[in-house]
């Protein structure tokens, strides 16, 4: 289901040190931006975006990001699926982006994980690898693949076939 990319460091079981040593499973922010994700042409199923990010650890941030012209039906179905959806009149980008990097300087996550192709999302994937944050970017498919987010991010996935 899912094409690993790369893997820019070689970990022994997919898990950060840190919560390897603290005894629990990697806590995993999932953080999907909706407009650049739910397309048509991507034919992204919500449950493997959130089995994905289960590929990592245990997914204690969902988040599904949306503008103010989301259908009802997307949002139901979203939270269905577990996803906790934030409806932006202004800049999708912006407000995944500033939730993204909070989570990440409280120490919320032990990986972040952005679902896009948009390489505006490049600083926050950067910022997080410094920050001591493992990182994964998760592409709609092959086609929504960003060669930016991919190789800011320690790895990267293709949703797909």
């Amino acid at each position: 289901m899912f094409e690993r990319l790369r893997a820019r460091f070689a970990r022994d079981d997919g898990e950060n040190e840190e919560a390897t040593a603290a005894g629990r499973e990697a806590l995993v922010g999932l953080f999907v931006d909706g407009p650049n994700v739910l397309r048509d042409e991507f034919d992204v199923d919500l449950d493997d975006v959130r089995e994905a990010g289960e590929e990592f650890g245990q997914v204690s941030v969902c988040r599904l990001y949306l503008n103010e012209h989301a259908t009802p039906g997307l949002i139901q179905a979203a939270e269905a699926r577990g996803f906790e959806v934030v409806v932006t009149s202004g800049d999708v980008d912006v407000r995944l982006a500033v939730d993204a990097t909070a989570l990440v300087t409280d120490d919320t996550l032990d990986v972040l994980a952005v679902v896009s192709r948009d390489t505006d999302f490049k600083p926050v994937l950067e910022y997080a690898g410094t920050y001591g944050t493992r990182t994964i970017a998760i592409a709609p498919g092959s086609y929504g693949r960003s060669d930016a987010l991919r190789n800011a991010a320690d790895e990267a996935l293709t949703l797909g076939p």
